[in-house]
């Protein structure tokens, strides 16, 4: 990959609540708020001439509802949605979805795996952390304290957050190409962050809706969860990112799912990609000695971990240790806790 150039953003603010800023002819850009230390996403709405394509949607709550509201009346013209389109199944990008397929009779396009994914989350309602979440945490080695916290208290579900999504999608494939917008779009997964991640090149101009897959100045999540605890999401990454690479260029106008539009995509690309392989060295270092995954914190982020952002540190750790023991390079053992020790093979 060639990682010349530099990053820059047309925009020094975000759009205000409510409100849109028109990023190219007949693309519009709005946010929404999050509760979390990521505080919001981004959205798109692609012109159709008489109704709207939405590219994600935020979470569904009544700020949300009322923003909501206030775009439709105001940047949208009072115009329909007739299409949503997911990049991924988190719940800041879908929640909102099942409430305009409900209001307007909107079509959801996504791929399988997304609406699968999705769909699931929404109907499992969990009032209990499972067996297998409470055994997720102990091999991570988890804070005792966060961890007595956290095993007695009703736990986050997707349905907290997210509309219901109504049967009945469009599957989006790699290799498609969608109109949209008066453009072109064609279809490159990526993964790592999500499983069949959806993004759009746009063939008219330099365009690029990116989710989550690619983001300026933050590296998204790679985590394993206790759905698939021996997951290694973090080769998804790295290969997403070497494959996505390969289309970048300089003029790129990337509209990625948080912060601001940028452009410099092959810089970005690159340090998306290094990101993680500086960590995987850094790990390796580290694990000259045995470790849990909550004990290579400090090592992999290099900043203070609190309570908030303790569940996200765990995941992603794990995805860094399932890698280097997928490939061979590290072993582990349970200690008397349950907890994994990881250490290099060769010391």
């Amino acid at each position: 990959m060639d990682g010349g150039g530099i990053i820059r953003t047309p925009w020094v603010e975000p759009p205000a609540p409510g409100s849109a800023t028109e990023v190219a002819t007949g693309v519009l850009w709005a946010r929404l708020p999050l509760p979390m230390v990521l505080d919001h996403v981004n959205i798109y709405a692609l012109d159709e001439g008489d109704s709207w394509t939405i590219v994600d949607t935020g979470i569904h709550s009544k700020r949300c509802v009322a923003l909501w509201q206030d775009l439709l009346a105001g940047p949208l013209q009072g115009r329909p949605v007739s299409r949503v389109l997911l990049t991924h199944h988190h719940p800041d990008h879908i929640g909102m979805a099942g409430w305009l397929m409900e209001r307007f009779g909107a079509a959801l396009w996504a791929t399988r795996t997304s609406w699968l994914m999705a769909r699931m989350l929404i109907l499992d309602v969990e009032e209990m952390p499972t067996p297998q979440a409470l055994a997720f945490s102990r091999a991570g080695g988890m804070d005792p304290e966060i961890y007595e916290a956290r095993r007695t208290v009703r736990p986050y579900n997707f349905a907290d957050t997210c509309a219901p999504i109504p049967v009945g999608y469009t599957r989006v494939v790699e290799g498609d190409v969608i109109r949209a917008g008066g453009r072109d779009w064609d279809v490159r997964l990526g993964g790592g962050h999500a499983p069949d991640h959806l993004t759009l090149w746009s063939r008219d101009d330099s365009l690029v809706i990116s989710g989550d897959q690619i983001l300026p100045g933050i590296s998204p999540n790679i985590g394993v969860y206790p759905t698939e605890p021996e997951a290694d999401p973090l080769t998804d990454w790295l290969a997403a990112c070497d494959r996505l690479a390969r289309h970048a260029r300089e003029d790129h106008l990337v509209l990625p799912g948080h912060k601001l539009p940028f452009t410099g995509l092959p810089l970005r690309m690159q340090q998306l990609h290094d990101n993680h392989t500086g960590a995987l060295d850094r790990l390796r270092d580290f694990l000259r000695a045995p470790h849990t995954a909550a004990e290579c914190f400090p090592m992999l982020f290099k900043r203070r971990i609190d309570a908030g952002t303790y569940g996200l540190a765990l995941v992603e750790s794990v995805a860094h240790l399932n890698h280097l023991h997928r490939a061979g390079e590290i072993r582990r053992w349970r200690r008397s806790d349950d907890a994994w020790l990881w250490q290099m093979r060769d010391v």
